[in-house]
């Protein structure tokens, strides 16, 4: 949320969606029940630091840090809020005042708070009395969120036992000292959320969330006959496919079986981060499946698809509409379609929270793909995702005048070609060599050779990777990019321009 939604929402003032608490250096004592009225009704913000008129009395700027840990920690504890939820506070200054924002999206379960039930409404916060209200709020939750359905044919024995194990390990490996890590099977199904009351009797039994976490594939697909992630390589069999995966497991090994899907057929340049090497790749591609597996609507009838072309990749969701339009980072108000999965897929640290893939492809892809811009799109079917793997930077027009004759790079064999000046100075020594030793495809170890270089170098890396960007050079094997048998040759087309 940025400074400008902020005061809009001041402008607003308090409603069904919108909260305003002091808090100079202590959390009110009403807050947890804020909390759980936003979480069983329709999600909504809380504005610490601003009063009930909208006046910005901002937070104590000594106390800003150990406020959002109080936050987060008595919204995780079953005492506080039943069932806990994980938070996310964020600071921001305006004004020249510190306020604390706090997003608590709706919730497919159904929360207390010091053992009452609260809901939302214009005028505030109110307890739940009476059986027949308490009925209506689960009965829409369970209308709007299809991972709450019961599923009571199965049982414990129809989940696998080395997911839950498999499960705590990503938690330790993303928290240390995770909560849930040790806890036993059953345990863990309840304090995530994975059981839902029977509508006749109010007993708990498995939900369909559980299910598709822990379950085997054929109780998953008898849970949910529809589910299928469908990735298609579609790079030159348009209309069909050049390689097909489909995948109708667990939800925890889907994601492992859609990022090797990527891994097979993207590229990874070679980019530092400070002085850390980071995968681009992963830092996009892994919000994007983390999305798609949060997202989707189960029962739906159609499949969702990762396809990826010579030039994007589309990521296609069916899904109940929350928005209709282009999703942008100044319209951004994530919405959580199945909460209980998103919350559990954080806890394994597959992404990083609510409203993160958004701001993180953004951020990322124009690092992957120079000038590239992702488009998030909320459509009649669903959702749709398409990240451009091609360059949208507008190429640079260079008068004639500035083309000078007879300059001769080396790099056609036994052909002088006129050669923009520019070229040389775009390109270093490295990049230079590498284009005038291809006269026929090379392997690394001959390239490396030829530089004089022992094993692969930072200076190496940067070159090849530029020079793939720029189509100056392309792979021979370009759907298997770590291949052993991978070589790399001039893009002569390219180089014939400056001709």
């Amino acid at each position: 949320m940025n400074v400008q939604q902020i005061r809009e929402y001041i402008a607003g003032g308090e409603g069904l969606h919108c909260e305003f608490k002091e808090a100079v250096n202590k959390l009110p004592r009403n807050l947890m029940e804020t909390v759980c009225a936003f979480l069983n009704a329709d999600g909504g913000y809380i504005f610490l630091g601003i009063s009930d008129d909208g006046t910005i009395t901002g937070v104590d700027m000594q106390s800003v840090e150990k406020l959002k840990s109080d936050l987060v920690n008595l919204a995780n504890n079953p005492q506080k809020i039943d069932s806990s939820y994980i938070l996310f506070p964020d600071e921001i200054k305006i004004n020249d005042k510190t306020i604390i924002v706090v997003q608590v999206p709706v919730s497919s379960q159904l929360h207390k708070s010091a053992g009452e039930i609260y809901l939302r409404s214009e005028d505030g916060d109110y307890r739940v009395h009476g059986t027949h209200l308490l009925a209506g709020v689960i009965n829409r939750k369970m209308g709007m969120f299809s991972e709450q359905r019961p599923i009571p044919q199965f049982t414990i024995q129809d989940l696998r036992p080395d997911l839950f194990e498999r499960a705590k390990r990503l938690m330790r490996a993303n928290q240390t000292n995770h909560p849930w890590a040790e806890l036993e099977p059953e345990q863990l199904l309840k304090i995530a959320g994975f059981y839902t009351k029977k509508t006749e009797n109010g007993e708990p039994c498995l939900n369909l969330a559980a299910i598709l976490m822990f379950g085997n594939d054929l109780t998953i697909q008898k849970a949910a006959p529809a589910y299928v992630f469908d990735c298609l390589l579609r790079r030159n069999k348009v209309e069909r496919y050049d390689d097909r995966v489909q995948i109708r497991t667990n939800l925890i090994e889907a994601y492992d079986q859609m990022m090797g899907f990527v891994e097979k057929h993207l590229n990874d340049p070679f980019y530092l981060e400070g002085t850390q090497r980071i995968s681009l790749r992963d830092k996009i591609f892994r919000e994007a499946i983390s999305n798609i597996i949060s997202h989707r609507e189960y029962l739906h009838g159609s499949p969702a698809r990762l396809m990826i072309y010579r030039d994007h990749v589309i990521f296609d969701n069916p899904c109940t509409q929350h928005y209709m339009g282009e999703i942008t980072l100044d319209n951004l108000e994530p919405f959580l379609r199945n909460p209980v999965i998103c919350r559990f897929m954080i806890q394994l640290g597959r992404f990083d929270r609510l409203g993160s893939g958004v701001r993180n492809i953004n951020h990322y892809l124009p690092l992957y793909v120079e000038g590239a811009t992702p488009l998030f799109e909320e459509r009649e079917r669903g959702f749709r995702l398409t990240i451009p793997l091609a360059s949208q930077k507008k190429p640079e027009v260079i008068p004639e005048t500035e083309v000078h004759e007879g300059v001769y790079d080396g790099v056609h064999d036994g052909v002088h070609n006129r050669v923009h000046d520019r070229v040389h100075e775009e390109l270093n020594k490295t990049e230079l060599s590498i284009i005038q030793f291809l006269a026929s495809p090379k392997s690394t170890p001959e390239l490396l050779d030829h530089l004089g270089y022992k094993t692969r170098t930072r200076n190496y890396e940067s070159a090849i990777r530029r020079l793939l960007e720029i189509s100056y050079i392309e792979m021979t094997i370009p759907e298997k990019p770590r291949s052993k048998n991978q070589k790399y040759r001039r893009v002569l087309r390219n180089m014939e321009k400056c001709s």
